[in-house]
């Protein structure tokens, strides 16, 4: 793994010569949590991350032995050295590294304005920068583009993903998942079980009465689920840090006409969006075709199209109308697609798999479905 760490190191450093920063920090923590600190460290918990122009990194982590066991980094230092205070973990590292003044140091654009003044008044020798465009977005664009191993956990978290959604069709169709809570409770002990470190985020379970929202509230209840009309399901498993992220509709019973239409609205929105995500194809065109498509029956989607995943269920790129004109799909990318309609009286229908761009094309990783019953 050191070879891949030092890689991504490169190419960050190489952007921070380009833009003259000599240092740029990572914050994982209960205030911030940013999947930077995995990305080039290895480091899966609370942490400072220190990266120089020249390539050397310092990792601060709180749990000293775990970062001992499973991270890379030029030096580790445990956080209890400075009593926790990242304030003083960051001037310690930085004031160790050179005395030079005025020295260009970069932290997150999403650090808030009383933690940017007190690491400002910590480090006076530093010109202090919190801003937008900054090397923090750079790894946005950076972490979009998986590499070979990425791709490897990725393609295993679909796996452990689709083994799931059939384990559960056919424990639907025998009647042993009633609820939404068996449904979701399944989907986290099976993930365990094929040794996934835990689910991408809270499992969405809605049964009939529910699945109208885009996102159900509560995320699962003991009501029925899988029973007479139409009930949605959204889920990820991760493996090694890395997350799948997928949705399926189990359609039961006899529906009404205007419940086909919803299948059947969603089931050709996804197919048209395959044709589109493809290399060069802009994200805005790809998400505005689909939303012709619903505009047609006076159907409207309340949501974007689709989503980069990684170490974040959601990542850069964001496949939306809205999108700049200058962002397209590019090979390496694994995003989402995930047309939806939700109708207060009929139900919700959504159809989401994960998309690799490849030169060539596509390649859905994983298999989500609408299942009849």
């Amino acid at each position: 793994m050191k070879h891949i760490y030092e890689d991504r190191i490169s190419i960050f450093t190489s952007f921070m010569k380009d833009n003259k920063i000599q240092a740029v920090i990572f914050e994982d923590n209960e205030n911030h949590r940013d999947a930077c600190v995995r990305y080039f460290s290895g480091h899966a918990n609370d942490a400072i991350l220190v990266i120089f122009q020249d390539g050397q990194s310092v990792l601060v982590p709180w749990d000293i032995n775990l970062a001992n066991e499973n991270s890379y980094a030029s030096k580790i230092i445990p956080l209890t050295n400075f009593e926790r205070d990242n304030i003083r973990a960051i001037k310690s590292v930085l004031q160790s590294s050179s005395e030079e003044l005025n020295q260009v140091v970069e932290i997150s654009p999403s650090t808030s304005y009383i933690e940017f003044l007190k690491i400002v008044d910590a480090l006076p020798n530093w010109d202090v920068r919190c801003k937008n465009h900054s090397a923090h977005d750079f790894t946005n664009i950076m972490r979009s583009i998986k590499d070979s191993y990425e791709l490897e956990c990725i393609r295993t978290a679909a796996k452990v993903g689709d083994k799931i959604i059939d384990s559960i069709e056919k424990n639907v169709r025998k009647g042993k998942i009633k609820t939404e809570i068996d449904v979701a409770l399944f989907i986290e002990s099976e993930c365990r079980k094929m040794d996934c470190e835990r689910t991408g985020f809270d499992t969405l379970a809605a049964g009939p009465e529910r699945s109208f929202g885009i996102h159900c509230f509560p995320n699962y209840t003991k009501g029925p689920w899988a029973t007479e009309g139409l009930s949605i399901l959204d889920f990820g498993v991760v493996y090694n840090g890395y997350t799948s992220d997928t949705t399926l509709t189990i359609a039961r019973g006899k529906l009404s006409k205007q419940q086909e239409e919803l299948l059947t609205l969603v089931e050709n929105a996804y197919a048209l969006g395959l044709e589109l995500y493809k290399k060069d194809v802009p994200l805005k065109t790809a998400a505005s075709r689909i939303d012709e498509v619903f505009a047609q029956k006076k159907r409207f989607m309340p949501h974007g199209l689709g989503h980069g995943i990684g170490l974040d269920i959601h990542e850069f790129p964001f496949v939306r109308r809205h999108a700049t004109d200058d962002a397209v799909f590019v090979p390496g990318m694994v995003v989402t697609l995930e047309p939806g309609l939700y109708d207060k009286k009929l139900g919700g229908v959504r159809l989401e798999n994960d998309v690799l761009i490849t030169a060539e094309g596509n390649e859905v990783l994983t298999h989500s479905r609408i299942i009849r019953v």
